[in-house]
């Protein structure tokens, strides 16, 4: 796991850190958390909040993905519809069985060629071939998947990939308190810290007990103390 460099900034790591987790882990603007760190004294603009979260963002990131264990075999992928600068974009997102966020991708087309590029994304990134892919009906999905010549089951019943869909909804959340991404890349570069602090703190509440709840968050923050530690 790659330490982080603090050094040459006024404020000391701990805050840097509280700042940045604040702003990838809930529905906030860079004002909100400004506002936040206010209120606990500390005199520190939003535009600081912003550089933080670029320049800390990408490597925590990594960290926290380094750490997560392997995925589900069974893959659920879809595409919804943001709008950047006036123009319809596609953000193509791909989740396994059990809510982990794989990859994503911001796209122009909604077309072959884009549903080609995620799955090799995703094939190169996790290493191995699923056994099962959920979809919509969208037919770019068959012909991208017999050009790489994938086995896997291909299920393409739009009730059976609720999954996919209920994992745009913080997307989505976030996307309105951004009032919409300003550009492909920022939406890419937003998302990278986003998934991976999402990954990290998603725990599936109802399916566990209060104890197994409480260790389960422990441990969390425990992984993202070591993913933003300093160098």
């Amino acid at each position: 796991m790659q330490k982080i460099s603090y050094s040459r900034h006024r404020f000391p790591s701990h805050i840097i850190k509280h700042a940045v987790w604040i702003y990838a882990r809930f529905t906030l603007s860079y004002r909100d958390v400004e506002d936040l760190l206010a209120e606990r004294g500390l005199d520190i603009s939003y535009e600081t909040v912003r550089r933080w979260f670029l320049k800390f963002g990408d490597p925590v990131a990594r960290n926290l993905r380094s750490t997560r264990p392997t995925p589900n075999d069974i893959w659920h992928l879809d595409e919804m519809v943001i709008v950047i600068r006036g123009k319809r974009h596609w953000l193509w997102r791909a989740v396994d069985n059990e809510g982990e966020v794989l990859d994503f991708l911001v796209q122009s087309k909604r077309n072959t060629k884009a549903a080609l590029k995620l799955m090799r994304k995703l094939l190169k990134k996790q290493g191995f071939a699923p056994t099962q892919i959920i979809t919509d009906q969208l037919k770019s999905y068959h012909k991208a998947f017999r050009t790489l010549g994938l086995t896997a089951e291909h299920l393409d019943n739009k009730r059976s990939n609720n999954r996919a869909e209920n994992s745009h909804l913080p997307v989505r959340r976030r996307e309105r308190k951004m009032q919409r991404f300003k550009s492909p890349e920022s939406a890419q570069r937003f998302l990278n810290i986003h998934s991976a602090t999402y990954n990290n703190f998603y725990v599936q509440r109802h399916l566990i007990n209060r104890t197994y709840f409480k260790q389960l968050r422990e441990e969390a923050f425990d992984v993202w103390a070591a993913a933003t530690s300093p160098a």
